[in-house]
This record gives structure tokens, sequence and C-alpha cells, in this order.
């Protein structure tokens, strides 16, 4: 049987690439496909804060362009 599900990631302040089941919990936490996790890792580092913030910023910068966009 599958006793062993992980529920959360395998720690809360570092995300590490290497373990499917992290990629899937923090990608779902923040939103965004495994690939996009995966290259903001690639350019901000496996710190949770980190990423929350590049992904934050690029999220906030993605909505301002389509506004511009939009009038």
């Amino acid at each position: 049987m599958a006793d062993n599900i992980q529920h959360g990631p395998s720690s809360p302040d570092e995300i590490n690439p290497k373990i499917s089941s992290d990629i899937h919990y923090w990608s779902k936490e923040f939103g965004v496909t495994g690939d996009v996790l995966h290259e903001a890792l690639r350019v901000h580092g496996s710190k949770v804060a980190k990423v929350r913030a590049a992904l934050a910023a690029h999220h906030h910068g993605d909505s301002a362009q389509h506004e511009k966009q939009g009038r």
C-alpha cells in the first residue's frame, strides 16, 4: 500500500527539484506548471522565499503587461 505518501514538501524552506513530490507540491502552491517552477529554480535558486518572490513579481508583471495591451 502507499503508506509513505507525502502530502507536503520535503522542506518548508527549500525546493528540491530532484524530488517529484516537491515539484508537484510547490507548483500547485504557486499556481504554475512544473516547467515554470523548474525555470524559476534554475534562475533564482531553491529557497522558497526567493522563488515565491520571483514568481509573484513575474505574475504581477504579466498582469500589467496584459493591461497595457488591452488599452
